[in-house]
């Protein structure tokens, strides 16, 4: 005798070895002996082998249609045995009885399983809806083998193209498309990106880098909640100063403005004068929910996305020919460049110019500044004159100052737009620490170290920046910044495109005004900006450095180069001549750090933005010192920041690295 039994949701058959009332010992076809029990056998039967029984059930199991007998099945409860007999016979063979119940089990969207052989109809409309889905579910499936076809075969399907945003940054992975690509990118092994690639969907590398930052951190669009602007006070005291700011032509966030004047004991008094924009901000009003939902003005080659408003920058940017509201920080100085007096103050400010770099460097430049004269006459010279001497002593009061250093180059890009609508870039170097570059940035490291002490004194907090060791890091803290050479250091000297700067402007009013401060000490408000700030303003920075790094790469192509030298950093990361750009080269062998090579191009990946080359020469390697280095290129980039957020330009990105990679300070 043998047995048709059920285990785990399966049929299978054996012969039976021995059984009690309640289990059976049992041998299946293979020999190997089990134990069942008795409830769940279904059937008995003989005469047939195991096979034979098994192939001939399936059979005939296929033969039933299922419509039918789930019009005859009704709507109660019923056992397979007594729909057998109601289809087949009144005495139905065990064939049959085992075709009926491996239909019924097999289609669980007509009939639901009760346990142990028993089964109930689907309601009709239950029943609609699952044939209504399993047809969507054919069609979709006859789709994606349609579409994974076109897109082997290099062809982007239409309802992939209107998808590929979301499918290249953001994809939902439930999607019948997304499975169709990925199916696709599986059976031709290669990636999704790949795949998507040879189909054209990234016909433009840049702006395929633009949107995947976009969606990552401006998924609701780059545009501004209605904003109802503060209202600038009007009762402010008159500065009695005619104050002139330094920028870049195309910048319209003037934060920062400079004035000079001469007092009657024979000191000077300088002015250090930032907008305000959080005059009149309230707790929580969605200006400062802006600010705390952008934090920084984003920059890139080419064009910007900025922390507020136009309508917000232009109302608090220091615009030429206005008076307007500012957080000033006057030093009284000597004859001989010692800060004998500071005073902190919210006024009312003249910005009599905005002067612009490309006006200045002609005539105020290093040859000009070390001539007896200082040059040719030009408006605000002596302002300009008197601020780089004051910079200089600055220098050398923070142990800074080292007129035989080298500099490394910074650089600025331009983009141009050509008359059949392609881009051509521009990459040019700027000196740095020229005139200009060290008198905003030892004003602006004067102002955010006093600013940070003041702050400190009152016990007040704020966020401010430190380095030891290499490592800059943003803290509550007043703490040493050793690249600087400052017992503190905070950011509040760009307001409009900083929110740490917003932040920090906020606590000085605060203090000049003996008001409770927006953030009271161990606020986890505050804790919480700081971490989101930090996070935010080095994702932006690594965009801008994703970017910068595209637009190098096309400047190579775009200028037919071919060979080019770079300097070894470390392993097999270099550091292109010419270029800011730094980036590891695969093959290359091991070198010491500092080692001047020559490489050969040969491809370019701009979804990688990676370069293939090849080694031609190698020269002898330059010594350096590889912690003083780290903690000098920290400082560097310190100042260089200051320098480039307040006359108006980018940033500095960090190296065209991914961060883990690339030195860290």
């Amino acid at each position: 005798m043998n047995v048709f039994y059920e285990e785990s949701g399966d049929f299978k058959v054996a012969a039976i070895m021995s059984e009690s009332d309640a289990t059976l010992q049992i041998e299946d076809a293979r020999g190997k002996r089990s134990k069942i029990k008795a409830h769940d056998v279904r059937i008995r039967f003989d005469k047939l082998s195991l096979a034979d029984f098994t192939a001939q059930a399936n059979a005939m199991a296929g033969e039933l249609d299922l419509d039918f007998i789930w019009e005859v099945a009704g709507s109660e409860e019923f056992g397979f045995l007594d729909l057998a007999r109601e289809y087949y016979s009144p005495n139905p063979s065990p064939l049959e009885q085992a075709a009926m119940v491996i239909r019924l089990h097999g289609a669980p969207m007509y009939f639901y399983r009760k346990g142990r052989g028993r089964y109930k109809a689907a309601p009709e409309e239950n029943l609609r809806a699952a044939k209504a889905g399993q047809e969507k579910k054919a069609r979709e499936a006859a789709l994606m083998a349609q579409w994974q076809a076109d897109m082997q075969a290099g062809t982007l399907p239409d309802a992939i193209k209107s998808q590929i945003k979301t499918l290249l940054h953001r994809p939902d992975k439930n999607t019948i498309e997304w499975k169709a690509v990925a199916a696709a990118a599986e059976a031709s092994h290669i990636t999704v990106l790949r795949l998507l690639v040879n189909c054209g969907a990234i016909p433009d590398v840049e702006a395929w880098l633009l949107d995947g930052f976009l969606a990552e951190y401006f998924p609701k669009g780059i545009g501004f909640p209605a904003i109802d602007l503060p209202a600038a006070p009007t009762d402010l005291p008159d500065a009695g100063v005619r104050a002139f700011s330094i920028d870049d032509a195309a910048t319209t966030e003037i934060d920062d403005a400079l004035s000079v004047t001469a007092l009657a004991d024979g000191n000077t008094r300088v002015g250090i004068h930032i907008a305000a924009p959080t005059l009149g901000v309230e707790k929580d009003s969605v200006m400062e929910q802006v600010v705390l939902a952008r934090l920084s003005t984003v920059y890139f080659p080419g064009d910007k996305i900025t922390m507020l408003p136009d309508a917000v920058v232009e109302r608090f940017t220091l615009a030429e020919g206005q008076d307007c509201p500012a957080v000033s920080l006057y030093v009284t100085v000597t004859p001989e460049f010692d800060i004998v007096a500071s005073e902190s103050r919210l006024d009312r400010v003249h910005i009599a110019a905005n002067l612009r770099h490309h006006d200045l460097d002609p005539v105020f430049n290093e040859e000009t500044v070390a001539l007896p004269d200082g040059g040719p006459d030009y408006p605000w010279k002596s302002e300009l004159l008197y601020l780089h001497r004051f910079a200089i002593a600055l220098e050398k009061a923070r142990g800074k100052h080292d007129p035989n250093r080298v500099e490394r180059p910074d650089y600025s890009f331009a983009i141009d737009r050509e008359a059949d609508g392609s881009k051509r870039v521009r990459i040019y170097p700027r000196k740095r620490g020229s005139p200009m570059d060290k008198l905003v940035a030892e004003l602006m490291i004067l102002c955010n170290s006093t600013w940070g002490k003041q702050l400190a004194d009152a016990r007040i907090p704020a966020i401010y920046r430190a380095q030891s060791m290499g490592r800059v890091r943003m803290t509550t803290q007043p703490s040493p910044h050793v690249g600087l050479g400052v017992a503190q250091y905070s950011w509040a000297s760009s307001p409009l495109r900083r929110a740490a700067d917003f932040i920090n402007q906020q606590q000085l009013l605060a203090m000049l005004s003996g008001e409770p401060p927006r953030y009271a000490q161990r606020d986890p408000m505050l804790f919480a900006a700081l971490r989101d700030f930090d996070q935010t303003y080095n994702a932006y920075a690594e965009f801008q450095g994703r970017m910068e790094r595209y637009w190098c790469l096309k400047w190579l192509e775009q200028e037919g180069v071919k060979e080019i030298g770079a300097t070894v950093i470390k392993e097999n990361l270099v550091r292109f001549t010419g270029l800011p750009l730094m980036l590891r080269i695969a093959g290359l062998p091991e070198l010491a750090r500092g080692t001047p090579v020559k490489l050969q191009l040969i491809s370019t990946d701009y979804l990688e933005l990676s370069l293939e080359c090849r080694l031609l020469e190698a020269g002898e390697p330059v010594a350096v010192v590889e912690e003083e280095e780290e903690i000098a290129e920290a400082a560097e980039a310190e100042v260089e920041a200051e320098v480039a957020v307040a006359e108006g330009d980018a940033p500095p990105a960090p190296a065209a690295e991914p961060p883990s990679d690339a030195p860290q300070g």
